[in-house]
């Protein structure tokens, strides 16, 4: 299989403490990859890094690289912009932003990108429909049930069509019935879309299905 994400001796520290130690992996394209391991273990921290959201420690042996471009070599502006284009994120507590409608929470990555309005509602408006919460378009937030807002969260993550979406603990708010839907939604949509999933998860049951499982422990993959 091709390798669209590689990443070389990570590491970081915050202080004295050193949250991840020389953190090596790969992801390939169209793989679902779930990382588990206890709390503190430094799993979110690896995601963000991966995820270009923070910068591993300096170190001239590192390297973070998706689809043939090394992030570690891009500036902060690079970085945004690729991102943007390349990545998708889905978040446990959803993050959308209270005062707009789901259709427009959907959007927001294709408005930073300076797309064109009516394309951009076209394919949110289509993307809704695809999860099942089309008649919840105009809808805020705060009226729509927590698995309804992580279906609008996943709708934006979709929206540029990544080639990779880190999710962290995207399940870890939802009830069983609600996870489930979700966790199938994933494996659907990396077929449909040709997408890779790193998944930061407590969810045994989506550890199981995932392609490859990740365990992190004391900064170290075992």
């Amino acid at each position: 299989m091709k390798v669209l994400l590689s990443a070389k001796k990570l590491n970081k520290s915050y202080g004295d403490l050193k949250v991840l130690n020389n953190v090596t992996l790969q992801v390939a394209k169209e793989e679902i990859v779930t990382i588990i391991g206890p709390s503190g273990a430094g799993k979110s921290t690896l995601l963000h890094i991966l995820g270009t959201l923070d910068r591993p420690d300096l170190n001239p042996e590192s390297s973070l690289s998706l689809d043939g471009v090394d992030t570690t070599q891009l500036n902060e502006k690079a970085i945004a912009k690729f991102r943007n284009q390349q990545m998708g994120f889905i978040f446990q507590f959803h993050e959308l932003l209270p005062e707009f409608t789901a259709l427009e929470n959907v959007c927001l990555p294709t408005w930073i990108s300076k797309k064109t309005a009516v394309d951009s509602q076209d394919k949110a408006l289509e993307l809704l429909e695809r999860l099942g919460i089309k008649n919840r378009a105009h809808h805020k937030p705060s009226e729509l049930s927590g698995g309804e807002q992580q279906r609008v969260a996943v709708a934006r993550a979709l929206i540029n069509d990544p080639k990779i979406i880190f999710a962290d603990e995207p399940s870890g708010n939802l009830d069983s019935e609600n996870a489930n839907q979700l966790h199938d939604l994933f494996f659907e949509l990396r077929k449909e879309r040709a997408c890779s999933f790193v998944i930061v998860t407590h969810n045994k049951e989506l550890a199981k299905r995932a392609d490859r499982t990740i365990r992190l422990k004391d900064g170290h993959i075992y």
